[in-house]
């Protein structure tokens, strides 16, 4: 039993198919791939501020900005904190709470609380950037995006195997005792 040679229309629909499964496959692997180093950067970062060194600070403003971008949107709020500390005999000033600074909210409540946790003339502590000194933050980042760098991963590997699948996936079969 012989078959019919494939139709050469269905034969290049089939390998336009393919080409077209790469090219998904391969752009979900570069964009899981670019969140997989984004996070991993992010994690690398957090890591490291926990060795940077800790000096005494103290706490010299701590207030609560407010600002709305338009009328019709609704009122954001922001902890702002300044803190001095000293490196190596030099009086420096810090104003971020984090490495990622003091982020917006348009709960009022839970900017209030960040402002109550650092109050005026407190003295604490903060990490400063040994090879930039006028770096200084009073909290480290998370380790959070080391932890769930599994799942752009996930899409990364995917889009990996949906591209070889789809480059070197089963071939047309051309009959059996042919």
């Amino acid at each position: 039993m012989s078959t019919a040679p494939p139709d050469s229309a269905l034969i290049r629909q089939n390998r336009g198919g393919r080409w077209f499964m790469a090219f998904i496959g391969l752009s979900l692997a570069i964009i899981g791939g670019l969140f997989v180093f984004l996070m991993a950067r992010s994690f690398t970062r957090a890591k490291e501020m926990r060795d940077w060194p800790k000096v005494p600070c103290v706490i010299l403003a701590s207030e609560l900005d407010e600002r709305r971008h338009d009328p019709n949107s609704p009122m954001e709020y922001r902890h702002r904190v300044s803190f001095g500390y000293e490196w190596q005999g030099q009086g420096l000033l810090g104003e971020k709470t984090t490495l990622r600074g003091n982020p917006w909210t348009n709960k009022r409540k839970l900017a209030e609380e960040r402002l109550a946790e650092f109050s005026v003339g407190m003295n604490t502590e903060c990490l400063v950037n040994p090879q930039n000194p006028e770096i200084a933050v009073l909290k480290p980042d998370s380790l959070a995006p080391g932890y769930s760098i599994w799942f752009p991963a996930l899409f990364m590997i995917a889009g990996l195997g949906i591209t070889v699948n789809a480059l070197t996936g089963p071939r047309p079969s051309r009959g059996k005792g042919a």
